[in-house]
């Protein structure tokens, strides 16, 4: 096949296609978490009920799962089939699939499966989008001004993760819908402009279907990411569930699959994935020291928002409906921090190589994790925001270098999939995160608030064996309730109707703004302890991965 090779103007226009879909796909990835409350309230659903449990996990992890799940695939069909055609029809894809879901026309659990299903679909789309965008870069731009490109297209990704968190606070205060009508009209411009605007550039190889390699690993990752998913469900009187047969046998189901995949990659003519790629040291430490990295930097996301929402925005007034929308708005110098290094850190890699600058971002962001480990429950916010600026630094100057480091590593022909593969790594983590650090967050909490919050509910007149009741629910319950924006102690309470009968001024006390922070924050602060330091163990981990990449210099 023969390309023509990109000119000037032809580069920054992929640039800047590619970053507006890479944008929208990763706000839409968390862009539900925040506006969750108004989405059950607007389909009439309340997901803390008992069997709705599975609603709200799906809701949140559907569209991770599928990202991580399907990059590699479709990263390989761009190899085999275009990537800016794959590229395009994502667009499409993930345009409809918005569309879809702002007009759900269902309520209650039918409601849910509605927008369930179609965030699927919507993910689908996103992947095609995140699975091409930084092989149609690689191919578009030459080696001096990769890490450039790739830094502004990575680093905006990563900031979109955290920008979706504020734009679904904004959006919920308007109408639950808007959550979903915001995407179609970008989804709209930019399927017009990437098919108007881009064209292959990059080497393409015919090749037949890996069917076995597809099934295989698809089916293998997303049983393991399912698995752990339901692994912090709790289950036979335990607060979680890794006892579950059904999650045990998930893990070593999903695991035997993904087995069968690297013995099958092995033996087939034109597979999915070339293993020997895992050869080359620059992709090989690159993709772990990303995998290690996502997973703490899901973990970071995910505690600051109980962090804000359940214990500082409360105790300074905010009420617990309103901590959704300023813990998107208190996270933003985390963004900032993204935004400062990415793209500087990108184009000083072109020149002085990445190891540098990836392996001392991720050095920052270990000691930003300590620094948080130091700080108290009800913390001072400028020395808060100092320390998320900081983390939000390391990991721009660890992502932009490292993407070009492992995009450049590979041969020109399987750019493709290994943008996929390094995209599924990233994903992957992010919702390892969410498994491995409420696990840690759970199991902290589980050994110390009963016994805080049975005293303290008995402080307040509620009656032993309703306080004992209330405080034996799975603190995954507790957990979910802040998280959602709701009172967790109205919610915990409510069903039994004891708030009713006790005097007004004790019942105003345990549904206000300090009660359940002040209860909370001892076993809160033993469960932070351990997410954090495990988070910069990772991190620490990553950055020696960093480190031994070697000097890998980039190919034209």
């Amino acid at each position: 096949m023969t390309l023509t090779r990109p000119s000037e103007r032809y580069k920054w226009i992929a640039l800047s296609n590619t970053t507006l879909g890479v944008l929208i796909a990763s706000v839409d990835g968390s862009i539900v978490i925040i506006s969750l409350p108004a989405i059950f309230r607007g389909i009439g659903l309340d997901p803390l009920a008992p069997g709705n449990i599975g609603y709200l996990l799906w809701m949140i992890l559907g569209y991770l799962l599928v990202s991580a799940v399907l990059v590699v695939a479709l990263g390989r069909l761009g190899d085999m089939f275009g990537r800016v055609r794959m590229y395009n029809y994502g667009f499409v894809i993930f345009s409809l699939a918005s569309l879809a879901l702002s007009l759900d026309p269902l309520t209650g659990g039918p409601g849910a499966l509605w927008l369930i299903a179609w965030r699927v679909v919507q993910a689908f789309g996103g992947s095609m989008l995140t699975a091409n965008s930084a092989a149609i870069l690689t191919d578009a731009f030459p080696a001096r001004q990769r890490g450039m490109a790739l830094g502004v297209n990575q680093i905006t990704a990563l900031a979109g993760q955290f920008l979706g968190l504020l734009a679904g606070g904004l959006l919920a205060t308007i109408d639950w819908r808007a959550v979903f009508w915001v995407s179609v009209p970008i989804g709209v411009i930019g399927t017009v402009w990437s098919f108007r605007s881009l064209r292959e550039t990059g080497e393409r190889r015919a090749a037949k279907i890996d069917w076995v390699g597809n099934i295989t690993f698809t089916a293998g990752t997303g049983i393991v990411l399912a698995a752990i998913t339901y692994g912090i469900q709790p289950y036979g009187g335990h607060p979680t569930g890794w006892t579950n047969p059904l999650v045990l046998g998930g893990l070593i189901l999903g695991v035997a699959l993904l087995v069968t995949f690297c013995v099958a990659e092995t033996r087939i003519a034109e597979p999915m994935f070339r293993l020997r790629l895992f050869r080359i040291r620059a992709f090989a430490a690159g993709n772990l020291a990303a995998l290690l990295t996502a997973v703490a930097r899901g973990g970071l996301q995910f505690m600051l928002i109980i962090w804000l929402q359940g214990i500082w925005l409360p105790l300074h007034g905010f009420t617990f409906e309103e901590t959704p929308l300023w813990a998107g708005i208190y996270m933003l110098p985390l963004t900032v921090g993204f935004l400062i290094a990415g793209p500087v850190s990108g184009y000083l890699s072109d020149r002085f190589g990445a190891r540098l600058f990836a392996t001392s971002g991720l050095i920052l962001v270990a000691g930003a994790f300590l620094g948080l480990l130091a700080l108290p429950v009800n913390f001072s916010y400028p020395m808060f925001a100092a320390l998320l600026v900081v983390s939000g630094i390391g990991q721009g100057m660890f992502s932009a270098p490292n993407t070009s480091a492992i995009m450049s590593s590979v041969p020109a022909h399987q750019r493709g999939v290994a943008s996929g593969m390094r995209s599924t790594f990233q994903n992957s983590g992010t919702a390892l995160s969410i498994g491995v650090f409420f696990s840690l967050m759970i199991s902290g909490l589980s050994s110390s608030l009963p016994q805080a919050l049975s005293n303290g509910l008995q402080a307040q007149g509620v009656p032993p064996g309703t306080a004992a009741q209330v405080a034996g629910l799975p603190p995954v319950s507790t957990l979910f309730a802040t998280f959602l924006g709701e009172n967790p102690i109205g919610h915990l309470l409510g069903p039994s109707g004891v708030l009713n009968t006790l005097p007004p001024g004790h019942a105003d006390t345990l549904t206000g703004t300090l009660f359940f922070p002040n209860v909370v924050t001892g076993p809160f602060h033993n469960g932070l302890v351990t997410v954090f330091t495990a988070a910069a163990a990772m991190a620490a981990i990553a950055a020696v991965a960093s480190l031994l990449r070697g000097r890998h210099r980039a190919a034209g």
